[in-house]
Order: structure tokens, then C-alpha cells, then sequence
């Protein structure tokens, strides 16, 4: 990770992380506001994430007697570190259009899955019963729904003959018209929406957590710094992990002139679909879970990754 940081150089790693954990807090700020308008309440002023963030980092860091306190305090920092090195990739070349290099793609696969490693490294280090369930519910759903995402993603870099590099999808795309507009980008978003949901931990993929039940699950012995930092990771997470969509299916985001406007909604409406599936869906088990994403979803992934084939 240090030698990523290295390569991308420390100014713009930071420059990215900033701009990143500011537009992933309004997003969950749009979040709770959608969320609020479903529900017919006013909702939340647009800075109350900043003043949650802010908040938790003034409270106690309570360490669970018994936990193992390497593995309980680090695991926060190195969920924000992995979405920290995606977003700079991500951005590098699905946004500035920068050229990336042979695997680009599966690179920031690869650190976007840090996070719910650290999760899992973090709910298990606590020795909580609790904590522990929630950690192995995380487990299992990383094995759900990777599988239709990474499948699903092969269907774009299979359009794009792209070698796996970022910079080249959008480059296909600017030239033969955005993915999402057919049939195999149409199946293939569907598919994504609801694995970056599960991604998430948000209803009905939120057995991890299931506060009715595990009263936190993986996050239940945090407070204080700790938990603003995987409260900030999962914010930023939303944030990448939308931009990665607009990427994917709506051929990057540039932000000169009139593409400003499109840009944004590129964001916004996976954002808004990701906040109405969370509001009007019940929680779903754990089996429930493996069997839709190894099942339904799975074959929706093979089947757009089928009609790429055919160019459809």
C-alpha cells in the first residue's frame, strides 16, 4: 500500500482522499435525506454527517477487555487506507482519463474489498459472540456477491477489448455509446446495483450488522475514532463505489462545460436506486442471500456476459 501511494504520489493520494471523504459524507447526507422523503420526515440538514463524523471523534476509544487490540484498532485504518488507494485509482483513470496500466481494473477490486476485510478482521479481534456472528455473515456474503460482480465486470472489459484498463473502457465507451444504453449493460447494471448493496451492508443485504438482531453486529464493541473511521469508510465507499458504476456503464465522468450536469447525474441516480432499494425491501438471511447472488444473480451476470458476446 505504501508503494501505491508512492506511485500515485502524496499530494494527489491526498488531494483524492479529501475530496473523496467530502463527497462520500453529501452523499450520505442524500442518503438520509431520500431516505427521510420516503418515510415523510424533513430529514437531516446537510452537514449533520460532518457533525456526526465530528462528534464521534471527541468520544472515549473503549477497547473490549480481552480483544486483541492490534488487530481491533488497526482494522479501522486499513479500511480507510483500501478505499483511500481505490478511489485514487479509480479517479486516475476513470476521471482524469489518465493511461493506467495492464490490470488497473482488478487492482481497485482488489482495495475495494479491503474494507470489508478490515471488517471482518475488526469484528474478530473483539471477542464478542456477537461481533463474531456478524464477522462471519460478512464473510460469507464477500463470497455471495463477488462472484456476479467480477463476472458482471468482465462483461465491459470483454466490450471494450481493454486489457483491464480503466482508462480504456471509457475511451471505448466515448466512441461506441455507453454500455448501460444495451441489452448486456442493462442486465449487467442490475446486477452491479445490487452486489454494490451488498457491498454496502445495506437492507436487504445488511446481515452483517442486523442491529435488531446482533445489535451492530461487526460494529458493536467500536466507538469514539474508531468507528468514525469505518463510519467514514463506508461514506466513502458509496462514493467510489458509485463513481465505478458511472464508469463501468455510463462511459466516466468528465467535468468540463455541459458534461458537469451529466456527470452528476450519472452519480446521482445510481445513488437515489441505491437509497429506494434500502427503503423498500425487508432484511434477507444469510442463506437467503447466498442462494440469490450464487443463484439469480449469478446467471443475470452470464447471461449479459452471453450477449456481450454477440455484441448485444
Amino acid at each position: 500500500m505504501v508503494r501505491m501511494m508512492s506511485a500515485f504520489g502524496v499530494p494527489y493520494f491526498l488531494a483524492v482522499f479529501a475530496v473523496t471523504a467530502v463527497v462520500g459524507l453529501v452523499t450520505s447526507w442524500v442518503d438520509r435525506k431520500v431516505t427521510a422523503r420516503v418515510q415523510a420526515r424533513v430529514g437531516p440538514p446537510w452537514f449533520q454527517p460532518f457533525a456526526d463524523f465530528v462528534k464521534l471523534l471527541g468520544k472515549e476509544t473503549l477497547v473490549p477487555e480481552g480483544s486483541r487490540q492490534k488487530g481491533f484498532l488497526v482494522a479501522p485504518l486499513l479500511a480507510l487506507v483500501g478505499v483511500s488507494l481505490g478511489a485514487a485509482a479509480l479517479v486516475s483513470g476513470g476521471v482524469l482519463g489518465k493511461e493506467g496500466f495492464i490490470g488497473d481494473i482488478v487492482v481497485v477490486l482488489y482495495l475495494l474489498t479491503i474494507p470489508s476485510a478490515a471488517l471482518i478482521l475488526g469484528a474478530a479481534s473483539t471477542g464478542n459472540p456477537m461481533a463474531s456472528v456478524g464477522a462471519s455473515r460478512e464473510m460469507k456474503l464477500i463470497l455471495a456477491y463477488e462472484l456476479p460482480f467480477l463476472i458482471v465486470v468482465l462483461t465491459a472489459v470483454y466490450k471494450a477489448q481493454a486489457g483491464f484498463m480503466i482508462d480504456k473502457i471509457v475511451d471505448y465507451q466515448a466512441q461506441n455509446g455507453a454500455f448501460i444504453w444495451s441489452i448486456s449493460g442493462v442486465i449487467g447494471f442490475i446486477v452491479a446495483i445490487l452486489c454494490i448493496q451488498g457491498k454496502l451492508g445495506l437492507v436487504p443485504f445488511d446481515a452483517p450488522e442486523a442491529e435488531q438482531e446482533l445489535m451492530g453486529g461487526v460494529l458493536t464493541e467500536y466507538s469514539g475514532v474508531p468507528l468514525a473511521l469505518f463510519k467514514l469508510s463506508k461514506a466513502m465507499m458509496l462514493s467510489v463505489l458509485t463513481v465505478f458504476l458511472a464508469v463501468i456503464f455510463f462511459g466516466g465522468m468528465q467535468f468540463k462545460g455541459i458534461d458537469i450536469l451529466w456527470s452528476i447525474l450519472k452519480y446521482l441516480v445510481p445513488v437515489v436506486l441505491v437509497v429506494l432499494i434500502r427503503n423498500t425491501n425487508p432484511r434477507l438471511r444469510i442463506d437467503q442471500i447466498m442462494k440469490l447472488f450464487w443463484g439469480p444473480l449469478t446467471v443475470l451476470a452470464l447471461i449479459a456476459l452471453l450477449l456481450a458476446r454477440f455484441n448485444l
